[in-house]
C-alpha cells in the first residue's frame, strides 16, 4: 500500500503498557513521518500522551458503538497495539481499509496484515513485544527503545502544588492494579520509606488511586517522618508531576512504577508474581528487589499458598537497595 495520509494508533489500554509502548510509537512516526497520526486510547491513559511530541490528534474511547462511529471514514490504516479481539471487530466495522496487529485472540480474519507473536519477545522486555509486531509487519525498528517522557511544565506544577513543600520527596506506591499477588507487604513499605527518609532527611508522598486510599492511609499511620497521603487524589497529569518530583519511589510492579521510570525518577519496585524479565522498569537508575523462589512467576491475581515471594524479602533490604542507588 503507499504511505497513509490518516494513519491511527489504537493504544493499549493499561498505564505501564503504554509505557513499555512509547518506542514502538515512535518507530510508527519515523516510518510514517508525513501521516496525520490519531491516538485513540481509553480515557484512563489518554491525557498521558499529550506528554508526548509528534501526534496530531487523541481520541478518547467511549466503547464500541462510539468508537465505530467516531473511527468510519477517517483513517487509512489502523495499527492495533492491544492483542484483542474486540479492537480489531471496532477498525473492522468501521470500515478502516487497512487493519494492521498481531494475529491473536482470534481476530487474524478481521486484519488486512497480520503476525504472528515471535518466540524471540519471551523473556525480554515488552517494548520488544511491540516493536517485534511493527517489523512482522514490514516495518523498520531502528536504535535503541526510546520509552522516556520528559514531564510537562505544567503537569510539574501540579505536582508541586499538591506536594506543597519543596522536600526533599520519596515516594511510595504500594498498590498494584492487578491483584494482591503483586503487592509488598504495606507495614514494610512503611518501614523501608521511614529508614530512607531519615537517612535523606525527606519527607514521604503515598500515591496511587482511589481504590488504594486504605491501603495509603494504613501506611500513613505507620509513618513516623513527615507525610503527605495522596493516593486517589491526583489526575494521571497530577501524578506524573508528583513522580517528577521524588529523590526516589518505592514501588510495586505497576503503572506508576513505569510512569516513574519513564520520567527519569530513581525506583526500587518489588517484584513477586510477575515475570521481570518482561516487566521491568525500562529505566537506567532502577534497581529489582525480589526473592528467587520456584514458584515465581505465577502470573497469578492472588497467591494460592503464603505469598513467599513477597513475604521474604524485608524492609531493611529495599531500604538499602534504595540506599544504594542513590550513593547515600
Amino acid at each position: 500500500m503507499n504511505d497513509p495520509e490518516r494513519l491511527l494508533v489504537r493504544a493499549p489500554n493499561w498505564l505501564g503498557d503504554v509505557v513499555l509502548s512509547l518506542p514502538a510509537l515512535r518507530d510508527l512516526r519515523r516510518s510514517f513521518p508525513a501521516a496525520q497520526l490519531t491516538l485513540l486510547a481509553r480515557p484512563a491513559v489518554a491525557g498521558l500522551y499529550r506528554a508526548l511530541p509528534g501526534l496530531d490528534a487523541i481520541v478518547e474511547s467511549r466503547g464500541h458503538a462510539a468508537d465505530v462511529a467516531s473511527l468510519r471514514g477517517a483513517f487509512d490504516l489502523a495499527v492495533l497495539f492491544p492483542n484483542s479481539f474486540a479492537t480489531a471487530l471496532v477498525a473492522w466495522r468501521a470500515g478502516v481499509p487497512e487493519r494492521w496487529g498481531y494475529a491473536t485472540d482470534g481476530r487474524g480474519l478481521l486484519l488486512t496484515r497480520r503476525c504472528r507473536v515471535p518466540a524471540s519477545t519471551r523473556g525480554r522486555s515488552q517494548v520488544y513485544y511491540y516493536r517485534a509486531m511493527l517489523e512482522g509487519l514490514g516495518l523498520v525498528c531502528e536504535g535503541p527503545p526510546d520509552a522516556s517522557l520528559a514531564c510537562p511544565a505544567e503537569w510539574a506544577a501540579e505536582g508541586d502544588q499538591l506536594l506543597g513543600d519543596p522536600g526533599p520527596w520519596i515516594g511510595v506506591n504500594a498498590g498494584a492494579a492487578y491483584g494482591t499477588a503483586k503487592r509488598w507487604l504495606p507495614e514494610r513499605f512503611a518501614a523501608a520509606a521511614e529508614l530512607v527518609a531519615r537517612r535523606l532527611d525527606a519527607r514521604v508522598a503515598i500515591v496511587g488511586g482511589p481504590a488504594e486510599r486504605p491501603l495509603g492511609e494504613a501506611i500513613a499511620a505507620q509513618l513516623r517522618v513527615p507525610a503527605r497521603l495522596l493516593a486517589g487524589e491526583t489526575t494521571l497529569a497530577g501524578l506524573a508531576g508528583v513522580l517528577s518530583r521524588l529523590r526516589l519511589l518505592l514501588t510495586n510492579d505497576s503503572g506508576p512504577m513505569h510512569l516513574a521510570a519513564a520520567l527519569g525518577t530513581p525506583l526500587v519496585a518489588v517484584f513477586g508474581s510477575t515475570d521481570w524479565t518482561e516487566t521491568a522498569p525500562v529505566a537506567v537508575r532502577a534497581t529489582i528487589v525480589r526473592e528467587d523462589v520456584p514458584c515465581s512467576p505465577c502470573l497469578l491475581r492472588e497467591c494460592p499458598i503464603d505469598h513467599r515471594c513477597m513475604t521474604r524479602v524485608d524492609a531493611d533490604r529495599v531500604a538499602q537497595a534504595a540506599l544504594s542507588l542513590l550513593g547515600a
